[in-house]
């Protein structure tokens, strides 16, 4: 089992910025992508972005220049900085890890609110 533990979440106004942590825990060694996902109110989760553990990422096109996906090894942490919010950004953001080599594997955070005032 893996346990993912999310904060950073809150309320900021459009053009703020915000950062997301993660923190794992648990059976995380054969773990080897993390990422965020985010749901807003009546859409369906979707991707942000995501980190394989040789640091490569891809983050989808709405967020590009602006969200960036980072890790910390030594912490098992996976952070999300969010710059140049925007209102469409209003939505729980949750933390995902899985294992590519075992797609049974696929643990998700409890989430956390990230709201855009515009």
């Amino acid at each position: 089992q893996v346990q993912l533990v999310e904060s950073g979440g809150g309320l900021v106004q459009a053009g703020g910025s915000l950062r997301l942590s993660c923190a794992a825990s648990g059976s995380i060694s054969v773990i080897n992508v993390m990422g965020w996902y985010r749901q807003a109110p009546g859409k369906q989760r979707e991707l942000v972005a995501r980190i394989t553990s040789g640091g490569s990422t891809n983050s989808a096109d709405s967020v590009k220049g602006r969200f960036t996906i980072s890790r910390d090894n030594a912490k098992n942490t996976v952070y999300l900085q969010m710059n140049s919010l925007k209102h469409e950004d209003t939505a729980v953001y949750y933390c995902n890890a899985q294992s590519t080599l075992v797609p049974t594997l696929n643990y998700w955070g409890q989430g956390t609110q990230v709201t855009v005032s515009s």
